[in-house]
């Protein structure tokens, strides 16, 4: 079976994973993938107030170290409570909820893993990434809550 987890390194990524190793720990056939996302900055401004280019650089390569130690961590966690499956991680760049439905569809994915919210500013029912992946997804997607603590 080929898994897709998700990670924005949010609380709910974290559950994500969790639930991941104890649904689907048991398995020994299995192959996931986690994945994270970064949105490269790109320049709105156009002169006389134009930020040079070296920081709108800086700040999407900031942004895609994170991305990668998120799928770093959420990797490791797995391979701790998985030890059988085959874990590879991956940082994808762009607008998240259709790099990752893409990307499962080219990787071949029997289910998605997703936590029900991120780390978006507005709280709500179901996440826009999750939402997205949800309503478009070429296979089945888990969205995992976060338990009330």
């Amino acid at each position: 079976m080929k898994i897709l987890l998700t990670t924005d390194g949010s609380e709910y990524s974290t559950a994500a994973a969790e639930k991941l190793c104890d649904v689907f720990g048991g398995l020994s056939d299995s192959e996931i993938k986690v994945v994270s996302v970064y949105e490269p900055m790109q320049p709105i401004a156009a002169e006389p107030f134009a930020v040079s280019a070296e920081y709108y650089n800086e700040i999407s390569e900031a942004s895609r170290n994170q991305a990668a130690s998120f799928a770093s961590a959420a990797a490791d966690l797995v391979k701790g409570r998985c030890p059988e499956a085959r874990i590879s991680n991956e940082v994808l760049s762009g607008k998240p909820a259709p790099q990752i439905v893409q990307f499962a569809e080219k990787w071949g994915a029997d289910l998605i893993i997703v936590g029900s919210h991120g780390r978006g500013f507005w709280g709500r029912l179901l996440g826009s990434v999750s939402n997205g992946i949800v309503n478009h997804a070429p296979c089945t997607v888990m969205v995992v809550r976060k338990s009330p603590d």
